[in-house]
């Protein structure tokens, strides 16, 4: 039948249906105006009159075209419109599924989520989950009190009377230059045997506790062997805790002296190279073992502190700061005549993450000159900590000095800020080899409640920057029962391979006295620690109720999240506890700067707000309405939020008591099916316990069908709401095929497959044949597609994800195609939900095809409309493409399709990297809106080390006529030397790598880094708009506008015609950034609050240990004695490094 002839601007009935060109040729146009013999009536594309010829624009190097008018793009865009809607009414199949969920209606029940009473529920929960670790943290530490006091302590102990197994022993014996190899064991080693279990994701042994002792810690000293002697006695108790709750994770005592007992055993991670595991080191033990601090530390940087001192200041900071919490604040500064901060805080600041970052970059900058000034040191210290205008922890206060040694005493500045109450300790350290008199140092920390140190090497950094803390529990102790309060740490990652956790802590106190009528022993013994793995806390949450973007959280007193769906931290075995704060995982605004006040202030509270979230790809941002909903976890220093989106209020729930149904139902997830009825991913989720877990989607689904082949849907082994919502999702998204899929012709409208997900777990592609290309999440709540279209109304495009580091798309084989969906909103009564989401997946090429036709003025399907050469036409898309640009832009700026044949392998990036002078042009005129933030929780590659040919740094090399001079041999720079020698010999490791680096290859393994991520999304703008790019002879004339119900923006412009207004590029892609300013940041610092309880002074608490010792004179015999040690290579047997304390812990 012959088709008549059409005038410009006239249209066709019914959708374009372009099927895929033929290679080398024009489309293939495939004119049905009857449509298909069955499924519902075509809608008609809007008719516009004949176009209006007004005065254009003529268009650069188109003389016999000109640019089009607004009102045809306007036409354009209506037929785009009309194009997509008729085709997602046709194949989408919305209207048909909430009929099928009408006509299913008795087969499921509508169940309401109540934020209030769900939050208050799951506080419950976890309050009482806590509890039952609390009251076993109680047991142990009064055991182990009882034990150490009961404890007889014993100078002649050998090693080989203590039975223990020693977890780094397996990995020891592998190692031959292992410190027990070298001298061989003497201990009564025990040899276990392990069994794997998948709740400690580790292998274990019941039997038995685990001993771990540092690395630069002597197992035969005398005071280790007492410790391992009388904590043995905790196994009992750790067993009959499990006994008692068998959900128990690790249960650890952290000793004071460096000892680290826990249960149940299990062999020791050890790293690639030293292990510098020090359990007093570790988050939850400095939380456990003293109040919150503010500490100024002040270093020496006068000109007699030269190289090697200098370099073991530098590393002493560093090694100090490690030993803070985000519970403190601190400042570090510099002196000799005149006192500066190192960086740029000016005040105390808090001890996070990235400010001791700041500090240890700053440090390394310090360069010794001038003389030496304590009274200018001093003076800045004690205003710092007088600054009552600040943010800062209100507990302990202290002065850290760091100095070579000098005769001043300071009294005055003593007199005149800290006595007579003493509120400020000063701690002094003595670095490096010298001659100075040290009494003043001695004197400047015994007046002051202090402690005095001596760091003469880099073998003693650790031990004394860390040994403080047994003076800050000396309140502690004293306050008795008083203190004795469980805390809640940080999230952080567990050493031996849990994951994320959270420790419960108690400070174990010694209980012993010195003699009859002697005061109280006032030292702490250790702290005991139990772990809660977040994972044991998530089970607690509404799993799959509050729909894909409906969640849980929780945050502490610091605002730092303990539970959120954003908090994914990439890198494991970092030393740093995982401090993400809720304005960081979340997009910050106002209204949640107001909801994490009040959860830190543990108040309850609900609130609706309309904010901005990013999507689960971060790519796109979507401006939302949330409902919030927080309450206080009792006994805790924890808040709980529910966030639930308004769709979300309700959810379905199957009620399948029909077994016959069950099985009618079931029959179409099995692979036999999938032919007839599409294919059927299920979403990977805890059906049954007994459900073994797989990444392949095939064969998850192979061992789900087994194990129902064995048990029903309604088995207590099984999660019966989850089940019985997976197969009534199966029944339901069978029946679309069955109404509306099956008999439509997908190639006619070039469609690669149409596709149902729901919130049962269900994602159905049909036909079986594009499931091949399928990428997308099949746990719909973990697919960007399903979320976004849950949280935007109309049409949601999805171009394939490109990187604009990897090569283009490549079109071949008919497999690259751009997702449509929307979702189905479902209304029963008075309640509203959305269940569901539905989609078709275009064919790329073809729609490129039947894009141009769209956007053209065509008269006829089969023939473009063609010029004279005397006639005056508007350009268009399809006949002008060398001349005009039309291109379809998501609202996160990636390209969807183009005119440009060239463009269509760029289809999915962001489309400043196809026209960068356009996309400014869009984002100038308001069109985008721009949304930068940071993820600090990112992975990055280490840094090639540079200088490898140069020897280790901060090491001294001492020249030739250094040594050919006599006084330099006796001199402690040779001193010093012949320590860092030896040492090495005996921890050669030192000379390889960096303490951060020790724990862990840096070659293989990534560290924690800042990403910052750009996000653009819709701006203010929905009209129709024209507008011209000005740059000269290269000026661009443009048309965008927004195509209702979709998140496209339609934009046609002329083509460059030269690369002159290449100004600017917008960038997308997430880029390495060192964060935000910090020291901007400081001076707003976020609301926070700290422990309710601080121990910082006790009137009987006894101050006569204060540290001593005196600067050790070389010998020239013992100089001679070592080097011929180093010339034979007989590194000598290691000495116990004793802290000045270890004989206050005798009874």
């Amino acid at each position: 039948m012959a088709v008549p002839a059409r005038t410009c601007g006239a249209s066709w009935p019914g959708p374009v249906r372009i099927a895929r060109p033929w290679p080398g040729r024009g489309p293939r146009p495939c004119p049905d105006p009857r449509g298909p013999a069955s499924g519902p009536a075509r809608p008609l594309l809007l008719l516009l009159p004949p176009l209006l010829l007004l005065p254009l624009l003529t268009a650069p190097g188109a003389s016999a075209y000109s640019f089009p008018q607004q009102h045809t793009m306007q036409h354009w865009a209506r037929r785009l419109e009309q194009e997509i809607d008729g085709v997602m009414r046709i194949f989408g199949g919305v209207q048909q599924l909430r009929e099928i969920y009408k006509d299913n209606r008795n087969l499921f029940d509508v169940q309401e989520n109540e934020p209030q009473k769900l939050v208050e529920k799951v506080a419950g929960d976890i309050e009482s989950l806590l509890d039952r670790k609390v009251q076993a943290l109680k047991r142990l530490a009064d055991a182990a009190e009882n034990f150490q006091k009961a404890h007889r302590w014993q100078d002649n102990i050998k090693e080989e009377d203590i039975m223990y197994y020693d977890a780094k022993a397996d990995a020891e014996l592998d190692d031959p230059e292992s410190e027990d190899m070298e001298r061989g064991s003497k201990t009564s080693a025990l040899r276990l045997d392990f069994i794997e279990d998948p709740n400690f994701k580790n292998k274990v042994n019941y039997s038995y506790t685990a001993v771990q002792i540092p690395t630069d810690i002597y197992k035969g000293s005398t005071v280790i062997l007492n410790e391992l002697n009388w904590t043995e006695a905790l196994e009992n108790v750790f067993i009959e805790n499990r006994r008692q709750d068998p959900t128990l994770l690790w249960q650890v005592f952290g000793s004071a002296t460096g000892v680290t007992r826990y249960y149940p055993a299990t062999p020791w991670r050890a790293p690639k190279k030293i292990d510098l595991y020090d359990v007093r080191r570790r988050p939850w033990y400095i939380q456990g073992a003293s109040s919150p601090k503010d500490m100024v530390i002040i270093v020496d940087v006068s000109g007699s502190v030269s190289g090697l001192t200098l370099k073991l200041m530098k590393t002493s900071v560093c090694e100090m700061l490690d030993t803070l919490s985000d519970d403190d604040y601190v400042n570090v500064a510099s002196f000799n005549e005149k006192a500066q901060p190192v960086s740029c805080f000016t005040h105390l600041v808090q001890a996070n993450v990235r400010n001791k970052k700041v500090f240890k970059e700053a440090v390394q900058g310090m360069v010794a000159k001038g003389t030496t000034g304590y009274k200018a040191g001093f003076e800045y210290a004690f205003d710092q900590l007088q600054n009552s205008n600040i943010t800062r922890a209100n507990c302990n206060k202290m002065i850290m000095m760091f100095t070579d040694g000098g005769e001043d005493r300071v009294q005055d500045v003593f007199e005149k800020y800290n006595w007579p109450n003493r509120t400020v300790r000063v701690f002094t350290f003595s670095v490096g080899q010298h001659n100075y008199d040290v009494t003043p140092l001695q004197w400047m920390a015994c007046t002051n409640k202090g402690y005095y140190f001596e760091i003469p090497s880099i073998g003693a950094i650790r031990i004394n920057t860390q040994e403080y803390l047994d003076v800050l529990g000396r309140p502690m102790v004293l306050a008795g029962k008083d203190a004795k309060q469980v805390q809640w740490t940080n999230v952080y990652e567990d050493a031996l391979g849990l994951g994320l956790v959270v420790t419960g802590t108690l400070p174990v106190f010694n209980l012993t006295q010195d003699g009859p009528g002697e005061k109280k022993n006032q030292l702490i013994l250790g702290v005991m620690g139990i772990d809660v793995a977040l994972n044991d806390i998530k089970r607690l949450t509404p799993n799959y109720t509050l729909g894909a973007n409906g969640y849980v959280f929780a945050i502490d007193l610091n605002g730092y999240v303990l539970l959120h769906p954003n908090l994914k931290p990439q890198t494991t075995n970092f030393r740093e506890p995982v401090t993400l704060d809720f304005l960081d995982a979340e997009l910050e605004d106002e209204n949640k700067e107001e909801i994490r006040r009040s959860m830190i202030d543990g108040d309850k509270g609900h609130k609706q707000i309309r904010t901005l979230v990013k999507s689960l790809d971060e790519r796109y941002i979507d401006e939302v309405i949330r409902n919030y909903t927080w309450v206080p976890i009792r006994s805790t220093n924890y808040s709980l939020g529910l966030v639930l989106p308004a769709y979300s209020t309700y959810y379905l729930q199957a009620n399948l008591s029909d077994q016959i149904l069950q099985v009618k139902y079931f029959e179409f997830l099995l692979p036999s099916s999938f032919e007839s009825e599409g294919h059927v991913f299920i979403a990977p989720r805890e059906y049954c316990k007994d459900l073994n877990a797989s990444d392949n989607n095939t064969e998850f689904l192979k061992n789900f069908i087994e194990l129902m082949e064995k048990v029903t849907p309604d088995s207590k082994q099984c999660n019966n709401f989850l089940l019985h919502n997976l197969i009534l999702d199966t029944g339901i998204t069978q029946q679309l095929v069955e109404r509306v899929w099956r008999d439509q012709d997908l190639n006619t409208y070039s469609l690669l497959a149409v596709f149902a997900a729901t919130d049962g777990g269900i994602t159905r592609v049909f036909p079986n044949k594009a499931a091949e290309d399928w990428t997308e999440n099949p746990e719909p709540f973990n697919a960007s597609f399903y979320r976004r279209s849950l949280d935007n109304r109309g049409y949601i495009f999805k171009p394939p994800h490109q990187d604009s580091l990897l090569r283009p798309l490549e079109l071949e084989n008919d497999t690259v195609g751009v997702l449509v969906s929307t979702a189905v909103e479902l209304s029963l009564g008075r309640r509203t939900l959305r269940p569901a989401v539905v989609g078709v997946k275009l064919d790329l090429e073809a729609w490129a095809e039947k894009f141009k036709v769209l956007a053209s003025n065509r008269t006829h399907q089969d023939q473009p409309q063609k010029c004279g050469p005397s006639s005056h036409c508007e350009m268009d898309c399809e006949v002008n493409n060398e001349d005009l640009l039309c291109v379809l832009i998501d609202d996160g700026g990636f390209l969807v399709l183009s005119n440009q044949n060239h463009q269509w392998d760029q289809v999915g990036r962001f489309f400043s990297e196809v026209d960068a002078n356009l996309m400014l042009a869009l984002y100038n005129n308001s069109f985008y809106t721009r949304k930068e933030s940071y993820d600090y929780q990112a992975a990055c590659a280490p840094q090639p080390p540079g200088n490898l040919g140069a020897a280790p740094r901060g090491v001294f090399v001492p020249t030739i006529a250094d040594f050919l001079n006599l006084a330099w041999w006796t001199s402690a720079a040779a001193w010093s030397l012949f320590q860092q020698l030896l040492y090495g010999l005996i921890y050669h490791s030192w000379f390889q790598a960096d303490p951060a680096e020790a724990e862990g290859s840096p070659e293989t393994r990534e560290s924690s880094c800042v990403m910052k991520q750009t996000q653009y999304y819709f701006g203010s703008v929905n009209a129709s708009y024209n507008a011209i790019i000005d740059c000269g002879n290269c000026s661009r004339l443009f048309h965008a506008q927004r195509l209702t119900n979709t998140n496209l923006l339609f934009v046609v412009a002329e083509k460059p015609l030269c690369s002159q207004c290449e100004v600017g590029r917008l960038l997308q892609k997430e880029t390495h950034s060192d964060g935000p300013e910090q020291c901007e940041l400081v001076q707003r610092p976020r609301y926070r609050r700290g422990p309710h309880i601080c121990f910082d002074y006790n009137a009987t608490e006894d101050t006569s240990d204060c540290g001593r010792g005196a600067s050790f004179p070389p010998s020239l015999g013992v100089l001679v004695s070592l080097q011929l040690l180093l010339l034979l290579g007989l590194p000598p047997r290691p000495q116990p490094q004793i802290h000045s304390f270890a004989a206050s812990r005798r009874l």
